[in-house]
C-alpha cells in the first residue's frame, strides 16, 4: 500500500540549526514562529474556525535526523543521555518515520499578501523551515488527560540553569528576543554527554551567535555577535 504525504506549510522560527531547539513544544512560551503554507494550500477556507481555538497539535518532519535504518532504542537526554529507553517510549527524533508532534499556543491568524493566511505561534520546538504535515485544534476535554503520567521523565529531575547573562551582551539583542534567549539558554542546550565546564558553546538564534560557558549549573554568556 502506498502512503501519500504530503508538505502542507513550513516553520519559520528563530533556530536556523537544531542545537539549543527547546526538547519540548511549549517549555519556553516566549517563542515566536510562523507558520507559513505551501502555495497550493493557501487557501483561507482551510483555516474557517481556527481562530478560536486556543492551542494547536502540529505534526511535522526531524527533517534534520533522517537517516538510514532506525534503533529500536535510545537514549534520552532527560535520563543524561546514558540509559537506553524504547524508541516508542521516547520522543527522540531519531525514529523509524521521523514524526514530531508539537502542541504550540495560537497567538494570531494574519492574511498578508505575500504567503497568503498565516498563523503565529507560541512555544514551538522546530527548526527554521521545518515541514509540517498537519494541524488540528487542541480539544481540551479530549487532549487534556488529568490522570496521565509521565514515565521515566515524572523522575527525572528538573535540569534548569540559572543564566548570567551581562545586560551589556544582552543589549545587543532586539527586546523582543531577550526574554526568549534566556529561557532558552536555562533548559541547557548542550547535548547531554557533553558537560566540560571549560568548554564554550555555541547557539544560534533569531539572527545571533551566543556563545556560553556552564559550570556547576550556571550558564554564562560570554558573548554575543551578529550571525
Amino acid at each position: 500500500m502506498d502512503v501519500n504525504i504530503q508538505v502542507i506549510a513550513r516553520m519559520h522560527s528563530d533556530f536556523a540549526t537544531k542545537f539549543g531547539i527547546p526538547r519540548q513544544s511549549g517549555l519556553v512560551e516566549e517563542l515566536r514562529s510562523t507558520i507559513v503554507f505551501e502555495p497550493e494550500f493557501r487557501n483561507a477556507d482551510a483555516l474557517r474556525g481556527i481562530e478560536d481555538f486556543s492551542h494547536l497539535w502540529i505534526i511535522w518532519q526531524f527533517s534534520e535526523a533522517v537517516r538510514q535504518g532506525w534503533s529500536p532504542t535510545v537514549r534520552p537526554p532527560r535520563l543524561g543521555g546514558n540509559t537506553r529507553m524504547g524508541v516508542f517510549a521516547t520522543r527522540s527524533p531519531f525514529r523509524p518515520n521521523n514524526l514530531g508532534l508539537s502542541c504550540v499556543k495560537l497567538l494570531g491568524v494574519e492574511h498578508t499578501p505575500e504567503h497568503g493566511t498565516v498563523l503565529h505561534v507560541g512555544g514551538a520546538d522546530l527548526m527554521d523551515g521545518t515541514p509540517i504535515f498537519d494541524i488540528k485544534p487542541y480539544i481540551p476535554y479530549a487532549d487534556c488527560q488529568e490522570d496521565a503520567t509521565g514515565g521515566f521523565t515524572d523522575n527525572a529531575g528538573d535540569f534548569l540553569l540559572k543564566v548570567e547573562f551581562p545586560q551589556e551582551l544582552l543589549n545587543i539583542l532586539p527586546e523582543s528576543k531577550r526574554e526568549a534567549a534566556i529561557q532558552v539558554l536555562s533548559h541547557d542546550p548542550r547535548p547531554s554527554y557533553q558537560r566540560k565546564p571549560e568548554r564554550i558553546y555555541g547557539l544560534t538564534f533569531a539572527g545571533f551567535d551566543l556563545r556560553f560557558r556552564v559550570q556547576d549549573d550556571i550558564l554564562t554568556v560570554v558573548e554575543v555577535n551578529y550571525v
